[in-house]
C-alpha cells in the first residue's frame, strides 16, 4: 500500500509493500500520485517521501511492467511529485534501484541513510528511462554520474552519491522528518515561487520527436522480451539490439 499522513503542516508517504522491498506495480504508482496531490490538496506545507522496511523502493515490479499503462502512470508520479508547490524531501533509508531512483530525483532534496543505493540499471534488462529522468539526473548531479549510472552501469552508495551531489545529506529518516518540519515553517509562497522558477528554468521539456521515437523503439525491441525471460529463467539476457 501506499501510506499518507499528516502531521501538523508536514505530510509523509510511505512505500509500504515490504514484501517486494516496495517494489512498484501499476497499483502502487498510481497510489503514490494519489497520495501526493491529496496531501498537496490538504494544505501540506512540506512532504517526505519514504520506503517502509529496509528499502526506498527496489524499482519497478517486473512482473508487470511492460506496458505503457505503467509507463504512463509512473511519469505521472514523478510529475505530480516535481510539481508539488512545496518542498519534498526523499528520506532514501536503502536501495533506490530504477524507479526508485527516479522516484527520488523527483523530490526537491534527498537525505540518504548508510544503507541507501542508487541505480538505474536499465542497460542490464534491456530497458530505458526517459528523457526528462536523464536530464534531471545529469542537473543534479553532473553528466559525470549520469554517465556512470546509465552507461557504466554503477551503483552509487550513500557516500559517493553525497560528493557527488546527488544527495543533500547524509541521515535516517528522523533526520529529513526534522528538516521538512523545518521548511513547513518558512514562507510557503516563496517556496512554491523558487521551485516553480527552477522548474521552468532547468526542466523544459528538451527533447525532439526523435528521441520519443528511440524511446519507444527500446520499449517495443524484442531485447525487452528477453529481459523478461532471462530474468524468470535466473539467467543472463542475450541481447540482439532489436
Amino acid at each position: 500500500m501506499i501510506r499518507a499522513e499528516m502531521h501538523e503542516r508536514m505530510g509523509i508517504v510511505t512505500i509500504d509493500r515490504h514484501e517486494r522491498r516496495n517494489a512498484l506495480d501499476l497499483e502502487h504508482v498510481e497510489g503514490l500520485r494519489s497520495a501526493v496531490d491529496d496531501l498537496v490538496g490538504e494544505g501540506v506545507r512540506s512532504m517526505v517521501i519514504t520506503g517502509a522496511g529496509s528499502a526506498f523502493c527496489s524499482g519497478a515490479d517486473l512482473g508487470g511492467v511492460y506496458g505503457p499503462g505503467f509507463r504512463d502512470a509512473l511519469y505521472s508520479a514523478l510529475d505530480a511529485i516535481s510539481s508539488a508547490p512545496v518542498p519534498v524531501i526523499a528520506a532514501v533509508n536503502g536501495p533506490a534501484i530504477g524507479a526508485g531512483t527516479q522516484v527520488a530525483i523527483a523530490c526537491d532534496l534527498r537525505v540518504a541513510a548508510p544503507s541507501a543505493k542508487f541505480a538505474i540499471p536499465t542497460a542490464r534488462n534491456g530497458l530505458a528511462v526517459d528523457p526528462w529522468t536523464i536530464r534531471r539526473l545529469a542537473l543534479i548531479a553532473g553528466g559525470g554520474v549520469a554517465r556512470a549510472i546509465l552507461l557504466g552501469c554503477e551503483t552509487l552508495d550513500d557516500q559517493r552519491a553525497y560528493d557527488r551531489g546527488m544527495v543533500d545529506r547524509l541521515g535516517s529518516l528522523h533526520d529529513a522528518l526534522e528538516w521538512a518540519e523545518d521548511l513547513a515553517t518558512t514562507a510557503p509562497l516563496t517556496l512554491a515561487y523558487s521551485k516553480n522558477v527552477l522548474e521552468s528554468m532547468f526542466e523544459p521539456r528538451p527533447w525532439s520527436e526523435d528521441l520519443d521515437a528511440d524511446f519507444a523503439a527500446v520499449w517495443e525491441s524484442e531485447d525487452v522480451e528477453e529481459g523478461v525471460r532471462a530474468r524468470l529463467e535466473k539467467r543472463k539476457p542475450d541481447f540482439q539490439g532489436r
